[in-house]
């Protein structure tokens, strides 16, 4: 359990929650673990299955405290509101942003300020430990260019010349991804991106683990009262969590990228866990799926400071801190949106 932002995670998966007077109680086993007074939170978010007491539902509904329910894996299930719920604030707020560009683009060119920035130090990071086995001078090339597209970001007036930026940045950064790649070659080369369907196991593998992330944010942003489907830079399309696809993209090089090249460089996937189809399609078997979904578990569960709030949590944590500072810059708590910014 970490109490963050005024949020309340319940990370454990047996513990259940119920309220004594003002405070609510965590319990496993029928014995009381740890107590926290309800005036001192704004949320909670478990990712428990043993669930609330309706007596603690009740008391969160009537103090407006948003009370969320998640699966262990971090799937949103469902979320507890009163009759005077704060969140249709907060979502008015969240639609008429993304109705003004000049608004929308404010937070967007954060959040792409993040993923230039950690894609940036993800070469970084692999120059420095394997300089002596690569181009090192490609990969530091690539690194200073896409630090000169920084302050250019920041400085961005409009979504067209910020997504025109991004796309300049991805350019640069997968240019030098086959160069992450130290595992078995040829079978896990990086071309470029293909996606519908993947080409290559790399590209199989980068799909799949987008997906995974694209849904952790998507209930992370349920969980706070935002609308997952309504976004600031990827706009509005029937099915598409936009807002989801938006908060990804600060954690894609961080989160997914190095989760894949960890995979691939370590040898934790082989041939084995692709299916190559005649068309010339790849995709994960479903052993190859299984495995991959055990150690992303595994990864979310591993410690790490929050580079902005100077916190120790979990990374399966990450995009529920960034969804709630989305949702404080939104309300006006906070001057600008803070990315996450890896390093």
């Amino acid at each position: 359990m970490k109490q963050l932002l005024n949020t309340l995670f319940v990370t454990s998966e047996d513990v259940y929650l119920s309220l004594d007077g003002e405070n609510v109680v965590a319990n496993r086993e029928g014995e009381a673990v740890a107590r926290y007074p309800l005036h001192t939170l704004q949320s909670i978010v478990t990712f428990s299955y043993s669930g609330a007491s309706p007596a603690l539902m009740g008391a969160c509904a009537r103090r407006e405290i948003g009370l969320a329910f998640c699966t262990p894996r971090g799937r949103f299930l469902a979320r507890v509101s009163g009759p005077a719920q704060g969140n249709v604030l907060l979502r008015r707020m969240q639609y008429r942003t993304a109705d003004d560009p000049a608004q929308s683009c404010r937070i967007a060119r954060n959040m792409i300020f993040g993923k230039v920035y950690n894609a940036r130090w993800s070469i970084e990071r692999t120059r420095r430990d394997h300089g002596l086995r690569l181009d090192a001078a490609s990969l530091t090339a690539s690194a200073s260019h896409l630090k000169e597209l920084l302050p250019q970001i920041a400085a961005a007036a409009s979504l067209e010349h910020l997504r025109g930026l991004e796309g300049a940045g991805a350019t640069l950064y997968f240019g030098q991804f086959d160069q992450l790649i130290l595992g078995e070659k040829p079978l896990f080369s990086y071309q470029s991106r293909s996606r519908r369907p993947p080409r290559d196991p790399v590209n199989a593998l980068l799909s799949f683990v987008y997906s995974l992330l694209s849904h952790d944010c998507a209930s992370a942003l349920e969980s706070v009262g935002l609308d997952s489907y309504v976004g600031f830079l990827h706009r509005d399309r029937p099915g598409r969590a936009s807002l989801a696809l938006d908060l990804m993209e600060e954690l894609r090089p961080c989160m997914a990228d190095r989760f894949v090249l960890t995979l691939i460089n370590n040898r934790m996937v082989g041939r084995q866990d692709f299916d190559f189809l005649e068309n010339g399609a790849v995709f994960l078997s479903d052993s190859g799926r299984r495995s991959v979904l055990k150690r992303w578990q595994e990864r979310k569960k591993e410690p790490l400071t929050h580079p902005y709030l100077q916190e120790k949590l979990s990374w399966g944590l990450v995009p529920y801190l960034q969804a709630l500072l989305l949702a404080r810059c939104l309300r006006g708590d906070l001057d600008a949106y803070p990315p996450f910014l890896w390093k």
